[in-house]
């Protein structure tokens, strides 16, 4: 098996190629997965980014090859995970329109059961440059089960009863809907650099806290600067965490320890 590129108290990351690594975990030993694939969006396009325009461009791994190319690859992974899964594990992936529909659609290819699609709404979504269509203000995320026989874990009463402030969509001591209102990422998430795709703490909590329970495994096979990994280890799960660029490990190396040396308080 591929040596660590770090490991440290549960926390746990490998640098390759996740149909790889994901190669040498064992069968049936994953809680829970959280992906948030490449987008394919690198097209020479443009965006806004504090309140400045800049190149969507985000690597060579974020790339189109193609529609068939594309959907071959988000087939391939989903099919992997679902080897490692437990019987009643489950899987989120989050995505936009570029690339959340060939993933819902390999989840039902490979037989998974959806649970849900919650639309992820960002109230501090960037602007649209172009004027010629909505703003883009959601991702989705797709959360299913690998078994559709087996019972999966779903914390409800902490989703209905939980302080849940960030969210004004929630509304206290009522059932959490498929709507949730979060921000995009804070500043103060950023403070070693970002991931271009890096998702909000406060969405990865709702994850972690809503099918996981303390103790259990918590796997990402595209980790970018873990947000996954640190709502894990915050919320006493065990994580592994998985990237092809080295830079991003590195940063999630640098926003771990630091979590690590707060004393494990936000």
């Amino acid at each position: 098996m591929n040596k660590p590129f770090f490991a440290d108290s549960n926390f746990t990351l490998y640098q390759g190629n996740c149909l790889d690594i994901l190669k040498q975990i064992p069968d049936n030993s994953i809680d829970m997965i959280f992906a948030d694939p490449p987008y394919m969006l690198s097209n020479g396009g443009f965006s806004v980014q504090s309140g400045k325009r800049v190149c969507v461009n985000k690597g060579q791994w974020d790339k189109s090859n193609g529609f068939d190319e594309d959907f071959k690859f988000q087939n391939e992974w989903i099919a992997a995970c679902k080897r490692i899964l437990k019987p009643g594990g489950t899987i989120w992936i989050s995505g936009t329109y570029h690339s959340i529909y060939q993933c819902g659609f390999a989840l039902q290819r490979n037989e998974y059961h959806i649970l849900n699609d919650i639309a992820w709404f960002k109230p501090n979504a960037a602007p649209n440059l172009s004027c010629r269509f909505f703003t883009a203000s959601h991702e989705t995320l797709i959360w299913a089960r690998k078994d559709k026989n087996a019972k999966h874990t779903f914390n409800y009463d902490s989703m209905k009863n939980g302080n849940w402030d960030e969210d004004a969509l929630k509304k206290p001591g009522l059932q959490m809907r498929s709507v949730w209102s979060i921000n995009t990422p804070k500043m103060s998430e950023k403070t070693f650099g970002k991931h271009p795709t890096q998702k909000p703490f406060d969405l990865l909590r709702r994850v972690v806290l809503s099918s996981t329970k303390p103790g259990n495994i918590i796997l990402d096979p595209f980790t970018g600067s873990s947000t996954t990994g640190l709502a894990a280890y915050f919320y006493q799960r065990k994580f592994i965490g998985i990237d092809i660029e080295k830079k991003y490990l590195e940063l999630s190396i640098k926003r771990f320890e630091e979590l690590k040396n707060r004393g494990n308080s936000l």
